[in-house]
């Protein structure tokens, strides 16, 4: 009988890292929990852009090779296959370019989405692909289209362009017969448009199998209720529904556009009440397994444990193909590798893209660990633990 395991077994959970890689990623933790040098690293690095200081191999040697797996697919090979080889957890390959907004962009998105296909289906350690709405088209058109807002003619082809584009992206992937692609949310404002075109992917291909996932952010007071609707779809229509439960990340955000624009807040009241939505989310699609297929992506213990407590109350196997944890790279690896080692399906979120190009992503990153209570703290006590017991181990 399976069992609710551990999380903070620091020999699993760093047992891939030196101990020199360990203390220079707690210096790197260091850096992030200093919310001050956070707050003035944005407009420090588009200065030193501008001015073109050579700031690319800096940030490869240090924030860049913490968080990616490299600036092209090929080179988050040796990552991929060290990650799934010495620890058993699979890789999600992530293109994380943002802030792009012209057709050449997007074509060239989904252009490296089909190399990762066409990777992933040669890889036992590749089970998803993943892509954000805003990078198949402009924030502009999913506002307007959510917002019921009439498109000039040209946005209406640009509306078409990024449909063909979701639906090049699902066919491709669901012609592998294996692979699974996760749609990222966006904005309250932009994600209506995003979830009927998404609804309207696995209408069209979630007849066998979950091939196409959707986001939900469960820091949204609306979103239990959509997922129950979703539930309803599946099994109206007969289809698979595959769900991606995240708290989310754009609060601060979502409450300050609801604030200038004088209508209800879309964010829980507080962060008990998002834990209360998340994991109510999590108990509804375990208890509708016939219809969801589920990944919760989540850096918090908690939460792996309640799904992990109500698998075992239903009987459900460790590593049920329906069920999947799935952290970021460079974050919990405590969560990551212990679940693992306990047979639990677990992936790392692998972020890529040229170093210039990433530098949104990885500033957003340190944006987010700072604004996640106790993340960093959480990071560098479970570091210096692991540093000690090996230090104690060596006077031994």
């Amino acid at each position: 009988m399976q069992k609710i395991i551990n999380l903070e077994n620091t020999r699993i959970a760093f047992a891939n890292k030196s101990s020199k890689q360990l203390r220079k990623s707690r210096i790197l933790f260091k850096i992030i929990s200093n919310d001050g040098l956070v707050r003035i690293a944005k407009p420090v690095t588009n200065f030193l852009l501008r001015i073109h200081f050579p700031l690319e191999p800096i940030l490869k040697n240090t924030v860049f090779n913490h968080f990616c797996g490299g600036e092209t697919i090929q080179e988050c090979k040796t990552t991929v296959n060290n990650l799934f080889k010495n620890g058993g957890v699979y890789s999600i390959l992530d293109y994380s370019v943002e802030g792009k907004n012209e057709e050449y962009f997007f074509d060239d998105t989904l252009e490296t989405l089909l190399r990762i296909i066409d990777f992933a289906k040669h890889s036992a350690a590749v089970p998803f692909l993943v892509f954000k709405p805003t990078g198949m088209g402009r924030p502009e058109i999913y506002e307007k289209v959510s917002s019921n807002v009439e498109l000039t003619e040209n946005e209406l082809v640009e509306w078409e362009t990024i449909k063909k584009r979701y639906d090049i992206i699902c066919r491709n992937t669901a012609a592998t017969g294996h692979l699974k692609v996760m749609i990222d949310a966006e904005e309250s404002w932009m994600q209506r448009a995003v979830d009927e075109l998404v609804e309207g992917m696995m209408m069209k291909y979630n007849k066998d199998r979950a091939v196409v996932f959707t986001t939900l952010q469960m820091y949204r007071w609306d979103r239990l209720s959509y997922l129950k609707h979703l539930h309803d779809h599946g099994t109206q229509h007969g289809i698979k529904i595959g769900v991606k439960l995240v708290r989310g990340a754009y609060m601060e955000m979502e409450r300050e556009r609801a604030m200038q624009n004088d209508y209800e807040s879309p964010i829980c009241q507080d962060k008990a009440s998002t834990d209360l939505n998340f994991n109510n989310a999590v108990f509804y699609s375990l208890k509708n397994l016939d219809v969801f297929e589920l990944y919760i992506g989540t850096h918090n213990e908690l939460s792996c444990q309640v799904l992990m407590k109500d698998m075992v109350e239903k009987g459900i196997q460790t590593n049920d193909n329906r069920i999947w944890f799935g952290q970021l790279y460079g974050m919990s690896d405590h969560i990551s590798f212990n679940l693992a080692e306990n047979g639990y399906n677990t992936s790392k979120y692998l972020p890529f893209g040229a170093v210039r190009d990433v530098i949104p992503y990885l500033l957003r990153r340190a944006e987010e660990n700072t604004s996640i209570g106790n993340q960093t703290t959480r990071e560098l006590s479970l570091l210096d633990k692991e540093i000690k017991r090996r230090s104690t181990k060596k006077t031994l």
